[in-house]
This record gives structure tokens, sequence and C-alpha cells, in this order.
């Protein structure tokens, strides 16, 4: 706890207990207030300012330091000021003592509380982050929570101060006026209980809850108003129509059919999406290529002789799309017909809410869930036209090797594919806008896969901005020039980038026309993804999205969590809908050195200002790692500070990827480092990484005061032993010369 938190501490301390010692709080009872009714008014004749200005100061400190008697405030300024000053005196006094409170909350217990309790909290400032205002409102409108605990739990969230200030003061208004005209009658109140009847109770309560009632009737009449645009059909021919066989649309169908639910699966194009056919596998596949033929050039480090590789680029594609006719058959149609899925080809068009036209047929369904995925981001450059460029799309349709590759884009997949076409042979420049490679790690991860690929011959230019491409230098070079701009000693400096071919990796924006929802009023975000609540519903309560195209992130396993939320929440939502949950979501980018990381990372946590504890191991501590060669790299854990609770981990290294399994399973379910480092992991492995973090953690931890007892300890045993081992020499030697004196 640092100094400024102390000193308010202690000040609150000396007030709350001058309070108590002094006997206020005993005084602040009904029959005190009703015996000194009359010397209180005498005192407001004689000097109202000072009355009314002490009063309000004393009003809000009690409020401000949470004290009891409040409510007995309340009643003197009734009866006192009577209904309309007194109104007006103790609205503001008890808004702004709120506010204190507020703000003492969050200066003393905020940080520390969001240090132990982040998961919790981030929900709860989800929550307050989105209907913050109208949730405070709500419960400021029903006495039957106490005020004072109100002012404090909202301390510990992010609301603004401003926002808590005006909706206290609305909100404790009506509670306010019923205590402050009961004051006026404070001769004849026999109790605080004849205030607040049962009935007037209840009455609260339903003040305070209908703001949601009446919330909830909206979105009814919003929803039955757009639905009687259409006409419903009678019967159903599916429970759920799914619109796009990708990674979201394989799953969806697998689990609606899995369930007995009657399935319809519509695509288009080919079955798998983008992961199948143009994006995961595919570059999974050429990677390995890639990877292979760097490890030849490295093969003296192993004692073998190293060779410059002959790459035939048409056999390399050739091993890329055996790999995707491998995979194809776990996602084709035949496979889903025999789960149970009816699987249709052709373009969808959503005619209602419940009518999908597919060519001539329209399928009624209970549910539609929109799965159309995402396509490459094409800026809008001069010079450039959509046709001239490569992108993870089409570029499986390369038949000759780039002599000179520009990528446009310093992300996952520029990085991935960059790495792999200079590692085949291709000079490669890597142009990204931001200050360093993958701009959501941190910079010492970036920094490791900045270095590996200088190494290897890839030229990166950061901190560059694309401007225009232009025809080539000269004549005779079939090439052309992307002219970039980037900041340098001399101000602005411009450099012309020759190139064979461009591939664009700059994003990938969602699927979200050509299949009617604008028809239906279902309007995407300023982001482009189909805007849906946390239970991945749209405007319309039976139409749901998921993967790509629902966002936020553009992960196969992603989406495949959000499939099965839009699935089980269309089915089974009557009962209840699950919220998606992203917190342990882990993602790898696969360049070598892998990236990996699950959970917060030290630009994550200072953002959201969440303290954090970093622990660091080197794969160049790692047994295995130094026999394989792969010392390259690290391991951060990030944990609650002084606890062993796994907030992140970030790895960069050989094989980061599969180790990072471990830190996930342990963040979704509990476990500590403690529990890593007692958990036994074969030798010699990669895998002992994990053990080895959470060994780096508990060395840091290590009982110092507990250890110099121990040291004490068995420095005593080891004096004690020597002292008996001197003892029973002296007295054998003394029995041996008793002996020989009786010889």
């Amino acid at each position: 706890m640092n100094r400024q938190r102390l000193v308010i501490l202690a000040l609150i301390a000396l007030a709350v207990g001058a309070f108590f010692l002094s006997g206020a709080h005993e005084l602040l009872t009904l029959d005190t207030l009703k015996a000194e009714q009359a010397q209180f008014q005498a005192w407001l004749a004689e000097d109202p300012l000072t009355v009314i200005g002490g009063f309000f100061a004393i009003y809000v400190a009690m409020a401000a330091l949470s004290l009891p008697g409040a409510t007995l405030l309340t009643l003197l300024g009734g009866a006192l000021f009577g209904l309309g000053l007194g109104l007006v005196i103790i609205s503001f006094a008890s808004a702004i003592g709120a506010s204190l409170a507020f703000l003492i909350a969050r200066t003393l217990a905020r940080t520390p509380l969001e240090r132990r309790f982040s998961r919790q909290l981030d929900s709860i400032n989800r929550g307050i982050e989105r209907e913050g205002a109208f949730y405070l409102f709500t419960l400021r409108l029903i006495p039957l929570f106490p005020f004072f605990v109100i002012n404090l739990v909202m301390g510990l969230t992010r609301m603004r101060l401003r926002t808590f200030y005006w909706v206290s003061q609305l909100g404790m208004l009506p509670g306010t006026a019923v205590f402050v005209n009961a004051g006026r009658e404070l001769g004849t109140l026999e109790s605080l209980g004849g205030i607040l009847s049962p009935g007037l109770l209840v009455s609260f309560a339903l003040i305070g809850v209908f703001p949601w009632l009446a919330r909830w009737g909206v979105e009814i009449a919003k929803r039955r108003r757009i639905a009687r645009q259409y006409d419903k059909p009678r019967h159903y021919d599916y429970d759920i129509v799914v619109i796009g066989a990708g990674s979201a649309g394989l799953v969806a169908s697998y689990i609606g059919a899995a369930v007995k639910a009657k399935v319809a699966l519509v695509e288009r194009d080919k079955m798998g999406g983008d992961c199948l056919n143009t994006g995961c596998v595919p570059s999974k596949a050429l990677i390995r290529s890639a990877r292979l033929a760097q490890d030849m050039r490295d093969a003296q480090r192993f004692g073998l002789s190293a060779a410059e590789p002959e790459v035939d680029f048409p056999a390399v594609m050739g091993h890329v799309h055996r790999a995707i006719e491998e995979v194809e058959p776990h996602d084709s149609p035949e496979r889903y017909r025999g789960l149970g899925v009816e699987v249709i080809h052709g373009d969808a068009w959503l005619q209602t809410p419940w009518e999908v036209r597919v060519g001539d047929r329209v399928l009624t369904t209970r549910h539609v869930i929109i799965a159309t995925g995402a396509r490459p981001r094409v800026p809008e450059l001069e010079g450039l036209e959509e046709r001239d460029v490569l992108t993870s799309d089409n570029l499986w349709q390369l038949e000759a090797l780039p002599e000179r590759l520009v990528v446009l884009g310093g992300g996952p997949i520029g990085c991935e594919l960059g790495q792999s076409f200079a590692r085949l042979g291709s000079r490669v420049t890597l142009v990204e806008r931001g200050s360093q490679l993958l701009s959501r790690e941190d910079q010492d991860i970036a920094r490791v896969v900045e270095s590996r690929f200088e190494a290897e011959g890839v030229r990166l230019a950061l901190g560059a901005r694309a401007v225009r491409v232009e025809p080539g230098p000269s004549h005779g070079d079939s090439g052309r020039v992307l002219v970039i701009e980037r900041e340098g000693p001399q101000g602005v400096e411009t450099e012309r980038l020759v190139f064979d071919q461009l591939l664009v990796a700059v994003g990938r924006e969602a699927n979200v026309s050509g299949f009617g929802l604008e028809g239906l009023g279902v309007l995407p975000r300023a982001n482009g993804t189909i805007d849906v609540d946390d239970t991945l519903r749209s405007l319309h309560p039976n139409i749901w999205a998921c993967g790509d195209v629902a966002g936020p992130f553009q992960l196969t396993h992603a989406s495949a969590h959000q499939a099965w939320h839009a699935t089980v929440n269309a089915l089974f939502g009557e009962f209840k809908r699950f919220t998606v949950d992203y917190r342990n979501l882990p993602a790898v980018t696969f360049c070598d050195p892998e990236v990996a990381r699950v959970g917060l990372n030290e630009r994550e946590a200072a953002a959201q200002g969440v303290e954090v504890e970093v622990t660091r191991y080197g794969f160049s501590e790692l047994d295995r790692a130094i026999a394989d060669q792969h010392t390259e790299g690290f391991i951060k854990v990030l944990t609650v500070p002084g606890k062993d609770r796994i907030l992140g981990a970030s790895i960069v290294g050989h094989g980061a990827g599969e180790l990072l399994g471990e830190y996930t399973l342990a963040m979704t379910h509990g476990i500590g480092l403690n529990k890593l480092l007692g958990t036994i992991h074969p030798y010699p492995t990669f895998s002992e990484a994990a053990k080895a973090s959470a060994g780096v953690w508990k060395n840091a931890h290590k009982p110092e005061r507990l250890l110099g007892w121990l040291e004490r300890y068995f420095a005593w045993r080891r004096r004690s032993a020597q002292s008996s081992a001197t003892a029973k020499r002296s007295a054998t030697r003394s029995e041996s010369h008793a002996r020989s004196l009786d010889q």
C-alpha cells in the first residue's frame, strides 16, 4: 500500500473513531431528534446560514465515511427545512457524500481487488460499460439496497465519477423525498418502520423493477414489430439452417445433429472454408517445407554438411495441395450427411428471419446461424488493382517462386508466409506500419522474431506506410514498385521497393453482405462484423452469428468455441443462454520461432491498469532445448503479485504452440504455478519448461526468514553433534587412563 493510501486510511480511521468515541452515534436516535427538535428550530431561526451549512457538511461527511445515521439526519432535515428546501439540501449532500465514498473505495481498494479478482471484476466492468448508468439507477430507486453499500461497490468498478454522481442524484431522489416528507411529521413518528410500510416497500421495489420490465417490454415490442413485417411460417422444415461450411458452420452443424435437431448446412463454395482450403492447412504445409529447407542450411550446427536446398516450387505446392486433399474428407459433404446434416450447395438468401432461399428451394427454419467467414482485406492504394496482388486466398495458385516478394503487413499471416517464402528462396521485404511485428504482442517477444527474420535475410521496413504502386523501374524489368514512407532522421523518407509479387496481409473483413441481412435490418458494427450480443444473438432473436463474421477473434478454435454457444443458445435458449467467454482463448503465430499466448500480456495489463508480476524463463536453461539447439526465446508468465494464480502466459520459441496448452489448461481450471511445479514432467522434454518457469517463480517467493531459521537450526545440529563427539572421545580417554592406573 503506497503512502497516499496509508494517509487516507489513517484520516478515515481517526474520523470514524472520533465519531464513535464522542458518543455521536448514541445521539442519532429517533427519540433524541424528537426531544431536541425545538432546540434545532431555535438554532435555525437564530442563524440559518450556519445551521444549513453545518448540516450540509455533516451530512456529506457521514455519507462519505459510510457512518450510520444518514436516515435520521434526513428526517431532521425534513423537520427543520420542510419538504422543498430540505429535499434540495439533502439531495445534493447525499449525492456529493456518495461520490466521495465512491472515490474513497476506488482509491483504497480497487487496485488491490483488481489484482486479486481481475477475472470476476472484468465481467462486471464489461456490464458496467454496457449499461452501468441504467443498472445503478435501478438500484438507487430501491431503498431495500443500502445506499452506502452501493457507493462502495461501484467504487470498485470502472464507472466514471461523473456518471455515478448524476445517476445517484436522480436515483436517490424518490427515496429521499419519502424520508424528508416523513421528517415534517417528526413529532408524530413512532418508529422508522412507520416511514416505510410493507405496501410502500413493495411500491419502491416495483419502481426499481419497472425500468427493467420496461426495457424488456420495449425489446419484445421492437422485435415483434420487426417480425410483423414478415409472414411467420406455420411449420418449420428445420430447427437450424447454417449458412457457411467453414470452421464455425461445420461445428454448429455437428452439434445440432448430435442433439438430434434437424439441420441444413448451406455452402456456395468448398466445404471446410478458409481453414482447410486457403488458411490453416495449406499455410502449415508450406511452413513445413520452408522449415526443412532452413534445416538443410543449418545442418553444420549438428555436425552434418550444410547444403543450399534445391527448391522445386511446383513440387512444394503439390505437397500443400496433397495436405488439403488428405484433410478434406474430415469436412466433406459425405461425412456430414452421415451425421444427419442435410448439406445443400448453393447461394443462401434470407427472405425473412425464418425463410432461407437456396436456388428454387425455400427452407423454413426456427433458427438461422450465420457463419459466412471473412476474406482478405485489400487496401485502397494508388496504382494497386486487386487482381494484381497476392492474398492468403489466391496465393496457393502460384506456379513459380517469386524472385522478389514484398509482404504488406507484419501480423501473423504476413510473418508466417513472408518467412516461408524467404526460406524457399525469395528475396522478401516485409512492410509494417507499426513500430514492431505482431503488434498485439509484447515488444520483447516481437524482437526475438525480428532478429531471426533479419538473420535469415528477411528485410524489415517497420514504421513504414505504403503510398502507391508504380510501374517497374525499367523497360527490361517486369517488376513493379511499391513506394513507402517512414520517419527518418531528416523527416519523412521515401523508399521504392521493387517486387515481382506483392502479398497483401493487412487483415481480413467479415462477409456480411450478399445473403439478405441488410433487408432484415441486421447491420454490421463499425468494424464490419455482424452486430450480436454476448450470446451471439442478432437483432432478430432467431438469427445468430459465429466465427470470423461475428468477431472479435479470427481464429479457427475461436470459431468453434463460438459455434458451440450459438448452437446451444439457439436450440435451448428458452431455458438458458450462455455468454461467450474469451478470457482463456489461446493464440499461436506459426513463424519460426513460434509465438504463443493465452490471457494477458504486459501490453494489455498496462492498458487495463492491472498490476502483474512477471516471471521469465529462457530456453537457454532447458536441457532438451540445448541438445536440440533450440535455445532461442523464452516463456513469460504473468501472475497476481505475490500469488501463483496465472493471468497470462506468452511464449516465443521452438514449439511454443505445443507448450501453451499446459498454461491454458491451468488458467481454465484455476491451477496455479505451485501445482505446475508439483507435477512430474518427463526428462528431457520441452514440456519441462512449464515446470521450470514455475520453479523460477517459486524461487523468487521462497520464505527467506524460515530459511534463515533453518540455517541456524542445522548449524546448531552440527555443533551439537561435534560437542557430543568431543565429549565421547574425552570420556573414552578418561576410561582408558583409569584402567591403566588399575593395572
